[in-house]
């Protein structure tokens, strides 16, 4: 890298790879910001770096920003803009509308400072008046340098003019300060170039003081115009006296003669009559004016001069002519004295008849090869092409080298078509090679690539011709392999390419076999593509090759052979059994191909060699397909395919299909899937039948798997088979088997059967014991079984559930009165009673309660409503309190609220009060609390009144009652409360109010639920503070953030929290609602948190520069975690000074596969070696050890290449080519022939 700061270079070790940097300077700000720009291509893409240099505090941080880059731009000159291409291959022109852009940053964006800078870099007309405004706004008030840097920026120079230097020229100078005229050139120095008029301005104080070094090295820098006013070169010479300097006076007499040939001959009059002498060579003066006068009337004079010089000393004719000094002579006159005098280029450049070119082209060996190829660029096309079939007729050996370079250089120009077909008219196939060589690698041209591999196959360069066959994806693959067939070649790999690639395997199997070129083949399969050993089978196959052929050929081959493909080669020829030595060998050699397998099953299935003890017990085989292979042969084989590998769908089809359906539900049956079971059930089968019989005869009774029937139960249920399912049941319950003692199948038999075959269901109940008595009987009334379930109690002698069936179900009372007096038990006869009485048979129902001896139910006649109501009045007014208490308490029909009533108006308040409270009737027990003097029990009444006032809607009128009473001396924290929860609920608003003043005389957990179901959530977080429930108070402030949350009083409560998790529950929080408030947070938490967690919350979300200061305060405790995570953040800010200072003060890092890949970089293998070891870790040894194993293999290749090359040996011979492959073994077309050469070549010949 240069500086030009200290004009030297420095190598600079740069991890990043570079195609182009600028530096550039960003100001604004308190200090200039440095870019460091750097344009990068790499084969993922490109992108433009551009990093600030140097960042100072307090500066503001350029963003780094990544675009989608635009690879390629160029000028749009139309637009003013640009057009480019980017990564997407989408075209882009930009460009600015200089009309409106202004008034959008004026008017929208409203930033007068970026309008008025961009119209000054873009000398913008919109803000021609902004400029104007603010320039007499700030001279006026004495802002001279700030009204000189408005004057220097203005768009067009509109302010840069004679009447502003005026106006700073009058400006008095303060003492101890610059003046304001001053100011304004230092500044447009150092914006750019000064105009006219500031020059002169600047330069007349700048000689006054004789300070002419520093006009000078404004001069140097291009800071001022160079134009004098007026006519006044004849001041040249006095002043450059006067200052002691001596110009270039004939340099300035041909820029001066250039501008204005009158000042031109004033000047050098001046220079001429000079005292002291003339000052400039005479001659000197008269090739200036010469150059000046070329008139079209003089050009028999310029030709003249020129035949002179061309006859008599043609090096002078040729630098007239090289210099270009005339213009108007007889140009074929003096291109034929030119030829003469053996000044060719000259002649050619004068000629313009195609036939006198040729004539001069022809002595090559005397012209520049350079300028020749050049000199073609000037001719036309045809005339281009002319030239060169001269030249190659004339002599081909000399000018090949030259025409095949002017070919390459105007390929594009003349077109491949027609050069190709000049290089074929020559039979010069070494031409077209090296011609068609430099541009097939551009071209997408079929004919240049398959020309190219022709002139390749002719001129011996095989391997290039291979190259083309494998890469091109230009040339037409039938004629390429016309060609190499049609070539015979020694080498037929380019045919074998060719075939290869475009997929002309038969026809090239065909073509070697039948011209008895067998070896080709062999190296086809061997060492080109062994995947296409099938197809290259097939051809020997189609014209019945020997089959020993055939055998040894696959016996050759080492590589990989898709087996399936060579299955159906030879499968569809019916000559499987052809490649059964191959496939033993194969897994003679231990490979457990799927393929190779299947193969052997259908082998030993067509041989019918035990193929069914196979199928069984191999494992490896692919089931589907050797099951499709057996279908036909025989069906049972194919079960146990499909069953072996569970290819349910093959396998229900083929059952079917062969009316298997025996072995299709013992499958089913020990498949245990429900989705099968529901396939095959579909009513639509038309074989479910004959499934189902086989289920239920065969299948289902072999099992003895208990999870079998459950699933096969489960699969009849969902299908709505219950008729079915019956008789499957009844064979595995009521018959013997290993289900039979099974109870929850008996309970689904029993449960079918009632809701399916009613009929069948009480000769069940007699057959079938252990099961579930009172399920099966409820489940048998609900389906109004009535007589079974009473049939199922009487047997299990359950009485009292037979009598409530009788008398609830069946609903008769005689025949539940014959089975009372049968059973004669107590319970049954207290049951009969009771229905008996619901009957209204009071005289039955009182003998039967006598039988039972139940007397428990007396009170069920004797209950009145007036005769209880009265009876409480009486004990009331008789004043026997203790009875009335106890009466309350037992149950009864009375009117209590009227009792009450009643006993109030008689002022037997202790009663009424009894009375009010069983009904709970508080607003007149209130008012009876205080007729008895008892003050708190009424509060306490009308709070409980509270809900009365809420359920009529006087809301206001509750909470008035409630504040009144606050005042009150026995105010309690009831009122408190209750108080509290009405302002929730009715008025907010006074809820904070009241807490604040009151918190401490109120139920705080009875008003933080009011408070949180009317959703006051500040209210709820000041609650759970002064309650000490501060977990409660975070989570309600996170989770209720928009009204809850404080910044301030949520640090103060965090940090009493007990919940740990809650400190990260906070930092997650803080990431998403209040990112900038984090470090503050995390100042508050820095004692508390376990800080490798929190890091790693801030690196999964990728947000490491939020929490950056906190890093820095919390670094000195060296935790891996955060020094990772800090030197990370360092990288991506590229800070690499403060990375460095983190790296030698901290010690936890965990970088080994960096350490290790720099390792490898720098070839320090032994340093990789100790580092891995160092890690303890497996996979980083076990990946350095594969790194060393790739590198070895590839220096032991290289190795071996360059000694098989050294060994060849370099044949010489006068029949090789002229021209040596690339001109000493690269395509050079400008390298010309060497001493002891012929054509770059040693003896002539041809280097391999």
């Amino acid at each position: 890298m240069y500086s030009s700061r200290v004009a030297c270079s420095y190598i600079i070790k740069i991890w990043i790879e570079g195609y182009a940097v600028s530096f550039s300077r960003l100001a604004g700000a308190a200090y200039i910001s440095k870019l460091f720009a750097l344009a990068v291509w790499i084969a993922a893409g490109s992108k433009l770096d551009i990093v600030e240099i140097n960042h100072r505090a307090r500066q503001p941080v350029f963003t780094k920003k990544a675009v989608n880059t635009i690879a390629v731009t160029v000028e749009h000159e139309t637009s003013s803009g640009f057009a480019g291409v980017n990564q997407k291959g989408r075209v882009l022109s930009v460009t600015v509308d200089e009309e409106t852009i202004e008034p959008f940053i004026l008017n929208t964006l409203k930033n007068p400072e970026l309008a008025i800078k961009l119209a000054s870099r873009a000398n913008l007309p919109a803000a021609d008046d902004i400029y104007l405004q603010q320039f007499q706004q700030l001279f006026p008030s004495g802002q001279f340098s700030e009204a000189a840097k408005i004057a220097a920026n203005s768009p067009r120079g509109i302010l840069r003019t004679s009447q502003t230097i005026e106006q700073f020229k009058a400006v008095l100078m303060q003492p101890g300060q610059l003046s304001p005229i001053l100011q304004y050139f230092s500044i447009l120095l150092e914006r750019g170039k000064l105009n006219t008029h500031e020059s002169l301005e600047l330069a007349r104080p700048v000689l006054v003081q004789g300070r002419k070094q520093l006009l000078e090295k404004w001069l140097k820098e291009d800071k001022f115009a160079h134009a004098l006013p007026g006519r006044q070169s004849s001041k040249i010479v006095v002043y450059a006296k006067r200052v002691g300097f001596t110009p270039d006076y004939a340099s300035l007499l041909q820029h001066i003669t250039r501008l204005n040939p009158d000042s031109g001959a004033e000047f050098a009059t001046s220079l001429i009559n000079e005292e002291t002498g003339p000052l400039v060579d005479v001659q000197r003066v008269v090739d200036i004016f010469m150059a000046q006068n070329l008139r079209p009337e003089q050009g028999y004079l310029q030709t003249k001069l020129l035949e002179m010089n061309l006859l008599n000393a043609p090096q002078v004719a040729d630098a007239i002519l090289g210099n270009a000094m005339f213009s108007h002579y007889d140009r074929p006159s003096v291109a034929n004295l030119c030829e003469k005098a053996r000044l060719l280029q000259r002649a050619l450049e004068h000629y313009e008849d195609i036939s006198d070119i040729k004539c001069v082209l022809v002595h090559t060996n005397i012209l520049n090869t350079d300028w020749l190829v050049n000199y073609f660029g000037k001719l036309t096309v045809d005339q281009t092409v002319d030239c060169f079939c001269e030249m190659l007729k004339v002599n081909i050996r000399q000018n090949l080298q030259i025409v095949v370079q002017a070919a390459t250089k105007y390929s594009d120009l003349v077109g491949p078509v027609r050069l190709i077909e000049m290089f074929e008219s020559f039979k010069t196939f070494e031409g077209l090679y090296y011609y068609l060589g430099s541009i097939v690698n551009l071209s997408t041209d079929p004919e240049v690539h398959f020309k190219y591999m022709q002139a390749a196959t002719r001129t011996g360069q095989i391997s290039k011709a291979e190259r083309i066959c494998r890469e091109s994806n230009y040339y037409s693959p039938e004629k390429g392999k016309n060609f190499f067939k049609e070539a015979k070649l020694t080498d037929r790999l380019p045919l074998i390419i060719v075939c290869d690639r475009f997929d002309f395997v038969h026809d090239l199997v065909l073509f070697l076999y039948q011209n008895g070129l067998g070896n080709f083949i062999e190296v086809y399969v061997q060492k080109v593509n062994s995947q296409r050993a099938p197809q290259v089978i097939r051809g020997p196959l189609d014209v019945d090759a020997d089959e020993a052929m055939i055998k040894n050929l696959l016996a050759s081959v080492t590589g990989p052979i898709p087996v399936d493909e060579l299955v159906e080669e030879v499968e569809e020829r019916n000559r499987l059994k052809l490649i059964l030595p191959w496939l033993e060998a194969r897994i003679a050699m231990g490979i457990t191909d799927v393929g190779l397998y299947n193969v052997r099953a259908k082998i030993l299935i067509d041989r019918n060699q035990n193929p069914e003890a196979f199928l069984k017990e191999n494992t490896i085989y692919d089931p589907l397909t050797v099951g499709q292979h057996c279908e036909k042969r025989d069906p049972t084989l194919a079960y146990i395919a499909y069953a072996r590998g569970f290819c349910d769908e093959e396998l229900i089809r083929l059952t079917n299909e062969n009316s298997m359906f025996k072995q299709q539900a013992r499958y089913l049956v020990k498949r245990r899937q429900l989705e099968l079971w529901a396939q095959t059930l579909q009513p639509d089968n038309m074989h479910r039948r004959q499934l189902v019989d086989q289920v239920v005869s065969t299948a289902v009774p072999e099992s003895q798997n208990p999870e079998d029937v459950s699933v096969t139960v489960k699969a009849f249920l969902a299908a709505d088979l219950p008729i079915e399912l019956i008789e499957m049941l009844e064979k595995i319950v009521l018959e013997p088997s290993a289900f039979s003692d099974n109870a929850n199948l008996k309970k689904l038999l029993l449960l079918t059967t009632i809701q399916s075959e009613t009929g069948k269901v009480m000769s069940y109940i007699d057959d079938i014991e252990g099961i579930d008595v009172c399920e099966i009987a409820r489940i048998a009334i609900e389906n109004g079984l009535f007589e079974e379930a009473l049939t199922l109690f009487r047997k299990h002698k359950m009485h009292l559930e037979a009598m409530n069936v009788l008398v609830e179900h069946v609903v008769s009372i005689d025949r539940a009165s014959q089975y009372a007096t049968k059973v004669n038990e107590p319970v049954v006869w207290s049951r009969l009673g009771k229905a008996q009485l619901d009957g209204l048979r009071i005289k039955d129902a009182i003998d039967s309660y006598i039988k039972a001896e139940d007397s428990t139910n007396y009170m069920e006649t004797l209950r009145e409503p007036k005769i209880d109501t009265e009876l409480r009045v009486a004990y009331a007014k008789t004043d026997r309190l203790h009875d009335t208490e106890e009466f309350l308490t037992m149950s009864n029909v009375a009117d209590q609220l009227s009792a009450g009533e009643q006993v109030f108006e008689a002022g037997l308040y202790d009663a009424a009060r009894l009375l009010f409270s069983a009904i709970s009737n508080w607003a007149i027990l209130a008012t009876t609390s205080i007729y008895l003097g008892d003050n708190q029990a009424a509060v306490d009444c009308a709070r409980k009144a509270v809900k009365l006032y809420e359920n009529k809607g006087y809301f206001e009128e509750l909470m008035q009652l409630l504040e009144a009473g606050l005042g009150l001396e026995r105010a309690h924290m009831g009122m408190f409360t209750e108080l509290s929860i009405s302002y929730a609920k009715h008025k907010p608003s006074k809820l904070m109010e009241h807490l604040k003043l009151f918190w401490s005389r109120i139920n705080i957990p009875k008003v933080i639920r009011a408070s949180e179901q009317a959703r006051r959530w500040p209210e709820l977080v000041f609650l759970y503070v002064h309650y000490d429930e501060f977990d409660n108070a975070v989570l309600a402030m996170m989770e209720r953030s928009a009204d809850a949350w404080d910044h301030s009083q949520f640090k103060d409560i965090i940090v009493k929290v007990a919940n740990v998790e809650l400190y990260y529950k906070s930092l997650s929080f803080y990431l998403q609602e209040q990112p900038t408030l984090l470090t503050d947070l995390l100042t508050v938490l820095v004692a508390r948190i376990d800080h490798t967690r929190a890091v790693k919350i801030f690196q999964k979300t990728d947000n490491l520069p939020l929490i950056k200061p906190y890093l820095i305060a919390v670094q000195h405790l060296d935790l891996p975690a955060i020094n990772e995570a800090y030197h990370d953040l360092l990288i991506e800010e590229e800070d690499y000074a403060t990375s460095r200072d983190s790296l030698s003060n901290h010690e936890n890092f965990d970088q080994l596969k960096e350490s290790i890949g720099l390792s490898k970089d720098d070839k320090l293998f032994k340093d990789a070696m100790i580092t891995a070891a160092s890690s303890n870790s497996n996979g980083v040894v076990e990946e350095l050890l594969e790194y060393f194993v790739k590198i070895v293999g590839w220096r032991e290749y290289q190795t071996t290449t360059e000694g098989l090359r050294s060994a060849e040996p370099v044949e010489e011979t006068e029949q090789e080519p002229i021209i040596g492959p690339g001109f000493g073994g690269r395509l050079m077309l400008n390298q010309g022939p060497s001493k002891g050469t012929v054509m770059g070549q040693p003896g002539g010949g041809m280097q391999s």
